[in-house]
């Protein structure tokens, strides 16, 4: 009798042994999931703030939380999306500060009070297309034109060179060209080479595509 009372009160105890870990993965798989959701739920309203510009952090700070988001691997399409859609954004604010930062330079740059012989003919076409107005840029057109001889110097744009083949663009004129750079806002070649006269001015100014 003893002993059958013994028996049932060691599977009584198997029994409560079972059900407790049965009752503990569960909740342990309850507590995974409701981890996951939390982290889910977080991640999309970062980068939720991100793509609507209301993040509070740096964009370095920004790349890297979405690469962290990214390195978790949520395994969740929407999440995915919202990725690729930040990660956009944040490329357009970094190229949108650098031209700013770029910009800013050409400022400095302007603003320094250096002679005309001490500002080469590549600063001014960086000068010209940065100007914040017309009225600027045909100031600082005058000014570039001084390094000219005169206003029809033949100015050569290369648009092709492959061994001795060089291919130009149509042949225009300092003057011309120089109002071509105002009104594109825009600098898309470096100088190749320039031709002086005596008096030190420039006689041809040969150009080569970026």
């Amino acid at each position: 009798m003893k002993l059958h009372i013994k028996n049932i009160l060691l599977l009584g105890m198997l029994l409560l042994l079972t059900v407790g870990g049965t009752t503990s993965c569960k909740s342990k798989k309850k507590l995974a999931k409701q981890e996951y959701e939390a982290k889910l739920t977080q991640a999309n309203t970062d980068l939720n703030a991100i793509i609507n510009g209301e993040a509070q952090w740096t964009l370095e700070e920004q790349r890297s939380r979405i690469e962290e988001i990214e390195k978790a691997d949520f395994q969740n399409t929407e999440l995915d999306e919202l990725i690729a859609r930040a990660k956009a954004i944040l490329d357009d604010k970094q190229a949108e500060a650098e031209r700013i930062a770029e910009e800013e330079r050409l400022r400095e740059l302007e603003s320094q009070k250096v002679s005309e012989k001490e500002t080469s003919i590549e600063d001014y076409l960086a000068i010209i297309a940065a100007a914040p107005d017309a009225e600027t840029a045909n100031e600082k057109i005058a000014e570039a034109m001084q390094l000219f001889a005169a206003p029809d110097v033949p100015v050569l744009v290369i648009i092709y060179h492959l061994g001795d083949i060089v291919d130009y663009d149509a042949p225009t004129t300092a003057e011309k060209y120089l109002n071509y750079i105002k009104d594109q806002k825009n600098v898309t070649v470096r100088v190749n080479n320039i031709k002086y006269d005596d008096n030190n001015k420039i006689t041809e100014l040969e150009l080569i595509k970026k």
